[in-house]
């Protein structure tokens, strides 16, 4: 059984009804307010007879879940189920046992930007198969006010569709609301739900810092407990990602607490009211605000294409508490590490590279390449296995 997951509004329901047409298949759209009462009184009939059960939002009757496990543990027939959700699947209550081993989960996030540009992202693959193969000769032309324009758009297709920067700001406004009002209810009953649009803000606030639950919490009536739950259930409806503190028992001496990123940097953007003319000021003041949702944007644009390769099986920041700190760190299923630092500038020193390259000596022959990715045009090896390339690899095809 597959699991497309992601937010609302990415195209899940267009993937199910495309896989309709091509293969046949019924759908359950759960969105429809009849279709689920009638799943929620009898899901067994609802989900019964021949062909491929197609099944849009079932997180609105997480007790169809146990009339599908019966059916598939009465039938081992292939490809009986597909079912699209916009909340994490082990944040529903009384699911998280339900199909442990017969459920497959894919993530459909917001539009990378080589899906936007019509590109195939390679770098990743390159990086670990063939690492000393990833440094192109021709220069990037991508300028800092582009880069800019693709953090503050984001990846929402209706966003990108959005005629105008104030008919962008008021689809995200009612995506926010809708999400906030309608997947985060399904999950839990909040007692303060008044404060999560205030949590959420502030979460957007501390994108690409360490999750720091008692500045949440602080003025808004609720401790840090409160704070931390609320921002699992944002995380739960794909507004928020912690990415965890990776280890691998190097030392005792790293921090073992997540990092904040929002899941699209266009949301954060909205929320915290930057917008591109802004963010393209060059006063120390937005120079600094700059860092934090550039760092989100790659990290987001990484793990897009880490989810779309085998390869990759764990990622997380590294920092340990000798100021050395890497910002993501991704592992594949054999162990071996490729490492990256995020930078705004158009230029990068050897400090700038200290925290890959303690990285690297830890780790030894694990580590396959460090790259610090950056604002400039140049694409060079720095040190053995540290590498320098323009932030626009991600997308820009090897030439």
């Amino acid at each position: 059984m597959l699991l497309l997951e992601g937010p609302r509004t990415v195209g899940k329901s267009t993937l199910l009804r495309l896989l309709a047409d091509q293969v046949g298949g019924r759908i359950l759209d759960l969105d429809d307010l009849d279709t689920r009462s009638a799943v929620g009184r009898d899901p067994v009939t609802m989900i019964d007879g021949p062909g491929l059960v197609l099944i849009d939002e079932y997180q609105h009757v997480p007790l169809l879940l146990d009339a599908i496990k019966a059916r598939l543990n009465t039938s081992s027939r292939p490809c009986q189920f597909v079912l699209t959700g916009s909340a994490r699947h082990e944040s529903l209550p009384r699911t998280a046992q339900a199909l442990t081993g017969r459920l497959q989960r894919l993530p459909v996030l917001p539009l990378s930007q080589s899906e936007i540009e019509g590109t195939r992202p390679e770098l990743l693959h390159r990086l670990v198969t063939e690492p000393a193969d990833t440094i192109p000769a021709a220069p990037s032309s991508t300028t800092r006010e582009d880069y800019i324009s693709r953090i503050t758009l984001g990846g929402f297709p209706l966003a990108l569709a959005a005629p105008t920067d104030r008919a962008r700001g008021r689809w995200i406004d009612g995506y926010v609301q809708l999400t906030l009002e309608r997947d985060v209810q399904t999950l839990s009953r909040l007692r303060q739900a008044r404060v999560l649009p205030a949590v959420l803000e502030r979460l957007a606030g501390q994108t690409a810092q360490v999750l720091n639950s008692a500045r949440l919490a602080d003025g808004l009536g609720i401790d840090d407990k409160t704070a931390r739950d609320y921002v699992r259930l944002l995380e739960a409806v794909f507004l928020a990602r912690l990415l965890p503190a990776w280890d691998r028992t190097l030392t005792r001496r790293t921090t073992a607490r997540p990092k904040v990123h929002m899941v699209d940097t266009g949301v954060s953007a909205r929320l915290l009211r930057l917008t591109s003319e802004k963010l393209a000021r060059r006063d120390p003041t937005t120079l600094s605000e700059l860092g934090h949702p550039m760092e989100t944007f790659v990290v987001g644009e990484l793990l897009k294409e880490a989810s779309w390769t085998d390869e990759i099986v764990a990622a997380g920041h590294w920092r340990a508490k000798d100021d050395y700190e890497v910002d993501l760190v991704l592992e594949t299923d054999d162990g071996r590490v490729v490492a990256f630092e995020i930078k705004t500038s158009a230029r990068v020193s050897g400090t700038d590279l200290r925290g890959l390259a303690r990285l690297r000596d830890l780790l030894g022959d694990a580590f396959v390449a460090g790259v610090a990715l950056y604002t400039g045009a140049r694409s060079y090896t720095y040190d053995d296995r540290l590498h320098v390339l323009p932030i626009d690899r991600l997308w820009r095809e090897q030439r």
